[in-house]
C-alpha cells in the first residue's frame, strides 16, 4: 500500500504555480568576459567582501580597502562623520573617499568600485535641502503613473548630485492592515494600483527597462522592497509573520514584482518579515525558487538591516543560511566585519559551496557593470555630481507641489471649499506650521524626529502656503495654533494628525490617534460654535478613525504626508479673487477608510472615494463617535505629563532590594524618607516628578504591565530617551533594565551633570543588551540608579531617536 505524500512544511513555496516574467537587461559577450576574468582573479576574501554591505557610521574608507566591501549604506540616522545632518558636499566627499579606497590596487587585488545605497523613499530625503515628495500613500491617491515617473527622475538627479548610485526604493508593499507603522510606504492596498506605479517609478529612477550605463544618463539603480508579504503581517506588526495562503502571497503581494522584474529593477530587498513562520531572509523556496528561478529576476537580492540575524539558527555575526537561501548581498550595517569573517570560514569549511559564492558575486558585478561603475571614475567626476542647484531645484519643487495637489482627498464639503481668495483666513492646529510633521518619517532622521525649521531650507509649510495664496488674491491670514484669533475670520483651516514615525515606532494597536493628538478637534468645535466655517486638514500616513473631526468640520481634506511643498495644499483649497477654484480636486482614496478604530468593523469610505468640486455633502448625517475600542496612548512614551503610561508603575526602590515605594500621588516620601518626590512643571502643569535623594543609593524604575519585547527595536538602533533636569548631580549614576524570569540586569554607567535646563539624553537599547539585559523580555524597562545626595527632575521617558545628548556605551 502506497504511503500518503508528506505535506511540505509551512513557509514552503511552490514555484510552478507562480507566474514567469522576462528580465530585459542583458550583458554582451565583452562584459561577460570581463566579469568572468574578475571572478577568476578574485580571492575568496574579495568575493565575500563584495557580498557584504556596511553602514557608513560603522565603516571607514580604510575598512573598504582592507575588507573589499561591495557596498555601503547610510541608515536612517547615519551621515558623514556620524552626522545625519551633514550638508550635501560632505556626502560627495565621503563617496569619493570610499571609491578611492575600494579601487586601490596598491596592495594587490582587483579593486572593484563600491556602490552606496540610501533610503531615498520620498525624494533624496536624507539630505538637507532636497525636495521632499509626498510619501507613497499620498502618491497612490493621485492615480497618476506619469507623475510618478517624473518624481523618480527628479529623485535620481538629486541622489546623483551627492555621488550616491543606489536607492532602496520604490517600496511596492501592498498593506492590508494599516496598524503597520510602515504602511505609508505602500502606494495602496490594491495590488493592481501598486503594479501600475512600479514600472513608472523604475523608469524615472533607472531609465528604460533594458538601460545600461546608468551613470552616464543621470540615473541610479533601484531596489523594490520588501520581498515578500511585509504588508500582510498579522495585526500589522512590523517584521511579523504573514500567516496567509501561498495564493494570497502570490496574487496580492507578488503582483507588483511582475512589472518590477519586467521593468528591469536592478536589486530586490528581502523582507524582515516571515511567511508562515519562516523568515524571508532565509526562505530558499521564495528567494531562489520563485524570485530567481521562476520569475527570472536577473539582478541581485540584498537583505534588510541585520535581517539575517533573525533567521533561525543565525546571529548578526553568522548566518550561512541567508546566503544559501539566495541572498546575494548581506546588509550587515554594524556586524559586517563578523559576517565577512564567518562567511569566509563557512566557505572554507564547506558549509557554503563556492558555486553559490560565485553566483552571488556574478550577479553583483553584472549590476555594477550595468550601472557603468567600472569605467565611471570617482563620484565627484560623474555627470550631475556636485550640482547643488539640483537639490530642491525650482523644477523639482514644482513636481512635488503638483503631487501634493493631486494627492489631496476631499471626504466632506458642505460648500465652504474652495475658500474665497479674498477671505480673512485663520490657520490653526499643531501641524499647520510644522514641516517635519508634514514630511513624516524617513526624513533626514530615521523616524523623522528631532528636526527644526532650519533643517528644511527652501521648504514651505502648509501655513506659509495658505498665507501666500490668500494674500496674493487680496485676502488676509492669521496663524493661531490654538484657534484663538485676534480678528474674526471668514473661515478657519485646522491642521491636525499624526506625528512622524517609521518602523517599530509607528505600529498601532488600533486605527486611531492617541488622545494627545486630538486636541485640535475641540478647536474645530469651538470655532464652529461661533459660526465660523471650519476646514479640517489631516496629516496622516494611513486612514484612521476620525469621526469626531469629520462631524466637527464643514469640510475635511486628507493631505497624507505631503512633504516640503506646502503651497500644493493652498493651490487647491484657496480659490482666486473671484472665489473660483484654481485647481481641480481630483485625489481618490488609495485604500478604504475605516468606520471605527477596528478595521473589521467595516468601511466608512471605500477605496477610490473622493469628492470633486461638483460634489456637496450638505445633508451630512452625524457619524457615530464611538471608536469601538478604547483609545490607547503612544506606546513609545513610558512616562509623560507626570504619570507613567497606562498600566505602568513608577517606583522608588532601594539598591539592595530591601524596600520599594510605588509613586501614585505626590508629594510622597520613599525609602524611609531618604527620597522625597514632588511635582514640577514640564510641558504641562505638574508634568514632571522631582526626586530629592539624601545621601545613599536609590533607583527610579518604570515597570510595564507585561514584559516588553524590544528585540526588534534594539536591532534597529532605537534609543531609550530620558528628559531630565539635574539640580544636584549624583556621585554615580547608571541607566539600566531588568528582565522577568531569569535574572538579567543591565546597569550602564552614565554621567548626568548638574544643569539649569532640560536635557534629553539617549542610550541605545543595544547598549542595554550588550550589558546583560535580555531586551526580548524586559520587566523593569527603565531604571535610573543613583548614589550620593542628588536632586533631579524627570520630565519624560520614551523610546525614539532624537536625543540631544547621546550617552556613550562603555565596554561591558
Amino acid at each position: 500500500m502506497a504511503q500518503p505524500a508528506l505535506a511540505d512544511p509551512p513557509g514552503t513555496a511552490h514555484p510552478a504555480i507562480w507566474p514567469q516574467y522576462h528580465y530585459p537587461p542583458t550583458t554582451d559577450a565583452a562584459t561577460e568576459a570581463r566579469i568572468a576574468d574578475l571572478l577568476r582573479r578574485m580571492t575568496l576574501e574579495e568575493k565575500v567582501g563584495q557580498m557584504v554591505q556596511g553602514d557608513i557610521n560603522s565603516t571607514t574608507p580604510e575598512d573598504l580597502r582592507r575588507y573589499h566591501l561591495g557596498a555601503v549604506l547610510n541608515g536612517g540616522n547615519s551621515g558623514p562623520g556620524n552626522n545625519d545632518k551633514a550638508l550635501a558636499p560632505e556626502w560627495l566627499k565621503l563617496a569619493d573617499a570610499y571609491w578611492a579606497a575600494s579601487t586601490d590596487r596598491s596592495q594587490g587585488g582587483v579593486g572593484i568600485p563600491v556602490i552606496w545605497g540610501t533610503d531615498a523613499v520620498h525624494g533624496h530625503s536624507n539630505i538637507i535641502g532636497a525636495t521632499l515628495f509626498p510619501h507613497n500613500i499620498g502618491l497612490g491617491a493621485t492615480h497618476d503613473p506619469a507623475l510618478i515617473e517624473r518624481i523618480g527622475a527628479a529623485t535620481a538627479e538629486e541622489i546623483r548630485a551627492t555621488g550616491i548610485e543606489w536607492t532602496f526604493a520604490p517600496t511596492v508593499t501592498v498593506p492590508q492592515d494599516y496598524r503597520w507603522g510602515r504602511a505609508y510606504e505602500g502606494y495602496s492596498s490594491d495590488p493592481a494600483l501598486v503594479s501600475q506605479f512600479v514600472g513608472a517609478m523604475l523608469r524615472g529612477l533607472q531609465g528604460p527597462p533594458d538601460g545600461h550605463n546608468l551613470i552616464a544618463s543621470g540615473k541610479v539603480i533601484a531596489s523594490t522592497k520588501h520581498f515578500i508579504g511585509d504588508g500582510a503581517t498579522t495585526n500589522g506588526v512590523d517584521q511579523g509573520d504573514a500567516a496567509i495562503p501561498e495564493t494570497a502571497l502570490r496574487d496580492i503581494h507578488g503582483a507588483p514584482y511582475g512589472p518590477a522584474i519586467e521593468g528591469g529593477v536592478a536589486t530586490i530587498m528581502a523582507s524582515f518579515s516571515s511567511w508562515q513562520g519562516v523568515k524571508m531572509a532565509g526562505n530558499h523556496s521564495l528567494l531562489t525558487g520563485v524570485l530567481k528561478d521562476r520569475m527570472n529576476f536577473g539582478g541581485f537580492v540584498v537583505s534588510d538591516w541585520n535581517a539575517h540575524g533573525q533567521v533561525e539558527h543565525c546571529t548578526n555575526a553568522s548566518c550561512p543560511e541567508t546566503v544559501l537561501a539566495g541572498v546575494d548581498m548581506v546588509m550587515a550595517p554594524d556586524s559586517w566585519k563578523d559576517m565577512v569573517t564567518s562567511l569566509i570560514a563557512q566557505v572554507r569549511g564547506g558549509v557554503i559551496p563556492m558555486a553559490r559564492i560565485d553566483e552571488a558575486v556574478t550577479r553583483i558585478l553584472r549590476v555594477k557593470a550595468r550601472l557603468g561603475l567600472f569605467d565611471a571614475g570617482a563620484p565627484s567626476t560623474r555627470p550631475l555630481a556636485g550640482q547643488w542647484a539640483l537639490l530642491g531645484s525650482p523644477a523639482h519643487r514644482a513636481v512635488a507641489r503638483e503631487a501634493v495637489r493631486k494627492s489631496l482627498v476631499l471626504l466632506k464639503n458642505d460648500g465652504v471649499l474652495p475658500l474665497h481668495g479674498k477671505a480673512r483666513l485663520l490657520v490653526a492646529g499643531d501641524g499647520a506650521d510644522d514641516i517635519a510633521r508634514a514630511a513624516g518619517g524617513w526624513t533626514i532622521s530615521w523616524q523623522g524626529t528631532g528636526l527644526t525649521r532650519a533643517d528644511f531650507p527652501g521648504a514651505t509649510s502648509l501655513w506659509q502656503g495658505l498665507k501666500s495664496a490668500v494674500e496674493a488674491a487680496g485676502g488676509q491670514a492669521e496663524l493661531a495654533p490654538d484657534g484663538h484669533y485676534t480678528q474674526r475670520p471668514d473661515a478657519a483651516v485646522v491642521v491636525f494628525g499624526e506625528r512622524p514615525y517609521a518602523e517599530f515606532q509607528g505600529d498601532l494597536k488600533s486605527l486611531q490617534l492617541t488622545p494627545d493628538l486630538t486636541a485640535p478637534w475641540e478647536t474645530m468645535r469651538r470655532l464652529r460654535a461661533q459660526h465660523i466655517p471650519v476646514v479640517a486638514v489631516m496629516l496622516t500616513g494611513r486612514p484612521l478613525f476620525v469621526n469626531p473631526a469629520l462631524n466637527a468640520a464643514d469640510a475635511f481634506v486628507v493631505a497624507w504626508l505631503p512633504g516640503s511643498e506646502g503651497e500644493g495644499l493652498a493651490d487647491v483649497l484657496v480659490g482666486d479673487a473671484g472665489g473660483h477654484p484654481r485647481f481641480a480636486m481630483t485625489g481618490k482614496l488609495p485604500t478604504a477608510w475605516p468606520r471605527t478604530a477596528r478595521a473589521a468593523d467595516g468601511v466608512l469610505f471605500p477605496f477610490g472615494y473622493g469628492l470633486t468640486w461638483r460634489d456637496r455633502t450638505r445633508d451630512w448625517t452625524p457619524l457615530s463617535e464611538d471608536p469601538g475600542v478604547a483609545p490607547t496612548g503612544d506606546a513609545r512614551r513610558w512616562f509623560a505629563n507626570g504619570q507613567p503610561a497606562s498600566g505602568w508603575s513608577l517606583r522608588v526602590e532601594a539598591a539592595d532590594g530591601s524596600g520599594s515605594t510605588r509613586v501614585t500621588t505626590v508629594p510622597v516620601d520613599a525609602l524611609g524618607g531618604r527620597v522625597h518626590v514632588t511635582a514640577r512643571d514640564f510641558a504641562v502643569q505638574e508634568g514632571a516628578r522631582r526626586f530629592a535623594v539624601d545621601d545613599g543609593a536609590a533607583t527610579i524604575a518604570l515597570m510595564p504591565p507585561a514584559p516588553l519585547d524590544l528585540a526588534r527595536e534594539a536591532n534597529g538602533d532605537v534609543m531609550l530617551l530620558l528628559t531630565v533636569r539635574v539640580a544636584a548631580a549624583p556621585a554615580h549614576a547608571a541607566l539600566g533594565a531588568t528582565c522577568n524570569g531569569t535574572p538579567c540586569t543591565a546597569n550602564v554607567p552614565v554621567v548626568l551633570p548638574a544643569n539649569d535646563r532640560w536635557v534629553r539624553y539617549g542610550l541605545p537599547l543595544k547598549c542595554l543588551a550588550a550589558h546583560g539585559a535580555d531586551v526580548s523580555r524586559l520587566g523593569e524597562a527603565f531604571r535610573l540608579s543613583v548614589e550620593g545626595t542628588s536632586d533631579f527632575t524627570i520630565g519624560e521617558v520614551r523610546l525614539g531617536n532624537d536625543a540631544e545628548t547621546l550617552l556613550p556605551c562603555p565596554n561591558p
